[in-house]
């Protein structure tokens, strides 16, 4: 097995190949047959990415990762569930990896739709009302801050997941407190590809 990385080197790693990404050099490790041969049996990723569904916010391709580097949950507007719950817990008590990023992105139609049920008070029909409740906490957390743009909004919305993320989960929590795994809020943006830390929870930094 793979040594375990520190939150901070998982993070570190993460930003180098997001790094890479930007500047159009990327290297596309681990995605070789080889890799793949090696991951029949075991798996040790070495960072959680729990992201938006979005079509532009790929996870291995922006921070540049392969085969077996990443445990990746994703739902639009990276909105928690049990489900999600119960996968990001999955990945840290048995998996025990080092860190969970909680990563959101600018011009999120989630966040959109929800902020303009808000202004308008037309709800959504079927399933996507209920994205929409549960972001509504976020964007209002930004209103009362004096943030009415939707890219603004989404970093205030991924802060707010990432909080709630620790909030709800005692397996996180717990993870967090005993210096094993840290939750950081990460916010790309599409227009360079860049992913910027706004928030966190533990120790990512060496």
């Amino acid at each position: 097995m793979t040594q375990q990385l520190t939150p901070a080197d998982a993070w570190l790693r993460l930003q180098e190949g997001n790094a890479r990404f930007v500047a159009a050099d990327a290297s596309h490790p681990n995605q070789d047959a080889s890799r793949r041969a090696a991951l029949v049996d075991r798996q040790n990723p070495f960072a959680v990415i729990f992201g938006c569904s979005d079509s532009r916010l790929a996870a291995e391709i922006i921070f540049d990762l392969g085969l077996g580097d990443a445990f990746v949950v994703r739902t639009a507007g990276q909105v928690i569930d049990d489900a999600v719950l119960g996968s990001l817990e999955y990945s840290v008590a048995v998996l025990g990896v080092p860190l969970i990023v909680v990563l959101g992105h600018d011009s999120c139609g989630a966040v959109t739709a929800t902020m303009n049920t808000i202004e308008t008070g037309d709800m959504p029909v079927g399933f996507i009302r209920d994205l929409v409740e549960r972001i509504t906490p976020s964007v209002l957390a930004a209103r009362r801050a004096g943030v009415t743009d939707v890219n603004s909004t989404v970093v205030e919305h991924t802060r707010q997941t990432a909080h709630r993320l620790v909030d709800s989960s005692r397996v996180i929590a717990d993870a967090i407190e005993a210096g094993a795994t840290a939750v950081i809020g990460v916010s790309y943006r599409l227009d360079e590809g860049k992913a910027v830390l706004v928030s966190g929870f533990g120790a990512v930094e060496n």
